[in-house]
């Protein structure tokens, strides 16, 4: 249906301020304050404090921490967000995850662990009860 359905990378309202081409490998940890999309290779760690965005052609080998992110390439490395972490049905992690909520559509990869950050919150405070 139209207008139904989550975001992905071709619907993304958010402004995207960096854009790493996708014949562009970048050796070192980037850094963002704003939205990014990744089409190339980063050999590092990846901090955004909105959303990151890692398209089919795109590859993450570290980690990531970010507001919210969208995968449908490839990341060795772990994921901590704050917000959802999308992995769409071309994107493969292999890592961990820590995050507010996680989504995996049909055909995605995901080799790792998940935590959810709001479920232990909320576990935690019931102990202290």
């Amino acid at each position: 249906m139209l207008g139904k359905g989550r975001n992905s990378i071709g619907d993304n309202r958010e402004k995207v301020s960096t854009v790493i081409g996708k014949d562009t490998t970048f050796d070192g940890d980037l850094t963002s304050a704003e939205t990014m999309r990744i089409d190339g290779v980063i050999n590092g760690n990846c901090s955004c404090e909105k959303t990151l965005i890692l398209s089919a052609d795109g590859q993450i080998k570290g980690n990531i921490s970010a507001y919210s992110v969208v995968i449908s390439g490839r990341v060795d490395g772990d994921i901590t967000v704050q917000g959802k972490v999308e992995l769409l049905s071309t994107g493969k992690i292999a890592g961990n995850i820590i995050a507010g909520s996680l989504v995996i559509d049909e055909g995605a990869c995901f080799d790792g662990r998940c935590t959810m950050a709001a479920a232990i919150s909320s576990n935690m405070n019931s102990f202290e009860d």
